[in-house]
C-alpha cells in the first residue's frame, strides 16, 4: 500500500475554544451585568450574537434583566435579543426580573414581547413569583397584561397559593380581588 486510506482526510477541527475567545464572551457577559447599554450595542452591531449564552445558558438579555438594567435589556431586545429565551433552568428573563423586584424590567421586557405568563418547567409563572416575595406593583403589572391569577404549577398551586405558603403579606389580597 502506498498510504493510509485517509492520509488526504482533512484534519479535524481542534474542539478546544481560545481562550482569548473565552476571555471577550466573559468581558461581554460582564457588560450585561453592568448594564452598559452602549457598548453591548456595539458589540452585537460587530457580530456578538445577542443570544449569546453563558455556561449556565444564561444570555445577555437574562444577565442585564437579573441584574435591573432597563437601558441594557432594551438595547439587547432591539438588536435582536430573544426576550423569552430561559436559560438552562428554564427560567425566562421576565421571571428573574420578577424575583429580583425589578418592576421597570419586567415592564420593558413585556413591551418587548416578552411572554407574560412564559413558565418554567415546573409551571411557575413571573406572578407566582412576585406573588410569593410580595412584589406587588409587579403583581399589578402582570395582571394588568394579562397574567392568569388562577394558573396553576405542576404542583396544583396558583399563585395565591404561592403568596400564602410564603407567607406574603399583600400579595393574596391582591390575587383575591383579581380573581372575582
Amino acid at each position: 500500500m502506498t498510504g493510509h486510506p485517509n492520509s488526504s482526510a482533512k484534519p479535524q477541527p481542534s474542539t478546544e475554544i481560545d481562550p482569548d475567545l473565552i476571555e471577550v464572551a466573559r468581558e461581554v457577559f460582564d457588560l450585561a451585568r453592568r448594564g452598559d447599554a452602549a457598548t453591548l450595542a456595539v458589540v452585537i452591531e460587530k457580530g456578538v450574537p445577542p443570544n449569546l449564552r453563558n455556561e449556565k445558558g444564561d444570555s445577555l438579555l437574562m444577565l442585564a434583566a437579573y441584574h435591573g438594567h432597563v437601558d441594557a435589556v432594551r438595547t439587547l431586545a432591539e438588536h435582536g435579543a430573544d426576550p423569552n429565551l430561559r436559560n438552562d433552568n428554564g427560567q425566562t428573563p421576565i421571571a428573574g426580573a420578577a424575583f429580583k423586584g425589578f418592576r421597570n424590567v419586567v415592564e420593558t421586557l413585556l413591551a418587548q414581547g416578552a411572554d407574560v405568563e412564559g413558565a418554567s418547567p415546573d409551571g411557575r409563572t413571573a406572578l407566582m413569583i412576585a406573588a410569593m416575595f410580595n412584589r406587588t406593583e409587579i403583581v399589578d403589572l402582570l395582571i394588568a397584561n394579562g397574567a392568569n391569577p388562577e394558573a396553576r404549577d405542576s404542583g396544583g398551586f396558583t399563585p395565591l397559593d404561592a403568596a400564602n405558603r410564603m407567607g406574603a403579606p399583600d400579595t393574596p389580597a391582591i390575587l383575591v380581588k383579581a380573581k372575582s
